[in-house]
């Protein structure tokens, strides 16, 4: 079933015809009444009167009025004869059940869900859906209640793509919930204009209002997470230590004034790295000339190649 015009006219020229006939057969009514009491004339003058008057008020239930932003299905004895979206005051087909059909947007919120990821993680989300009604007969005679299709549909699409993405993914591969909202959010409305259009509902929007991990897990999670920052937080200090220590090498070795051998260089990186990646403040430790011990090893290598 789809919406269809109904057949409509000018509810005010209506109105006017419906006055002006009524007027007249009521004096037509009056005449004959007087007649048939002062001559004594026949009933027939008046009960053609009375006929023409259920007439016009048989008529009469044809006039009808659309607000804005509003549609009316026409249904005569059961047959769904079309709507009339558009608002004013229209006379359309008497004696028909007009059903009122708000064409606004709508917001739904959804509950606060509680499913589990692809992960198996129970996590707890909700999502707010922006719609309106495109379609006046899907909405009333394809579905039981639109607003309660709208619903349900929305909550059973929300538990399909938390299923099938984990909540967070801390290797950077992929989609997850809590890192790529918007792309969930637009697959939400793709998969909510599927299921929603047989209601002749239109999806504007749909977005993620609420992503959190269920409360036995969510101690676990968070000291995850803040491992897995750590970890991310030392890698990047590592590599900039590494690079630092290496431009430092490079620098000292331009001037050709300036050698240092493979154990020195092994040195210096070490001290550069420790002083880098510490969490605590390092204590330098300043050397101004040779120990006691390589003093003594010096002048007694000196003696020997005296005496020889």
């Amino acid at each position: 079933m789809k919406e269809k015009s109904a057949l409509r006219f000018n509810g005010f020229i209506m109105l006017l015809a419906l006055l002006a006939a009524g007027i007249w057969t009521a004096m037509s009514l009056f005449n004959a009444i007087k007649s048939f009491v002062v001559l004594g004339g026949s009933w027939v003058g008046i009960v053609i009167p009375v006929l023409l008057g259920l007439i016009i008020l048989l008529i009469m239930t044809g006039l009808t009025i659309v607000q804005p932003n509003e549609a009316k299905a026409l249904t005569f004895f059961g047959k769904y004869v079309g709507s009339i979206r558009d608002s004013g005051f229209w006379f359309t087909v008497p004696l028909t059940d007009r059903k009122k059909v708000s064409l606004r947007v709508h917001n739904f919120n959804s509950a606060i869900l509680k499913v589990n990821d692809i992960d198996g993680n129970p996590v707890e989300i909700g999502a707010v859906v922006v719609f309106r009604v495109i379609d006046s007969a899907k909405a009333l005679f394809g579905v039981e209640d639109y607003e309660e299709f709208v619903e349900i549909q929305s909550e059973t699409a929300l538990r399909h793509i938390a299923t099938k993405y984990p909540y967070d993914n801390f290797e950077n591969e992929g989609y997850s919930l809590r890192g790529n909202a918007d792309e969930v959010a637009e697959e939400l409305t793709r998969e909510l204009h599927d299921r929603l259009k047989l209601a002749g509902v239109e999806v504007l929007e749909a977005r993620l209002t609420h992503l959190a991990y269920a409360t036995e897990i969510a101690q676990a999670m968070l000291q995850r997470q803040q491992a897995s920052a750590i970890l991310a937080a030392r890698k990047i200090i590592v590599d900039g230590a590494v690079g630092m220590a290496q431009m430092a090498i490079e620098r000292l070795l331009e001037d050709n004034s300036f050698h240092l051998d493979e154990q020195q260089k092994v040195a210096m990186i070490n001290n550069l790295l420790v002083t880098i990646v510490s969490d605590q403040a390092t204590q330098p430790i300043i050397s101004t000339g040779a120990s006691g011990y390589e003093r003594r090893s010096k002048n007694l290598q000196e003696e020997k190649t005296e005496v020889k």
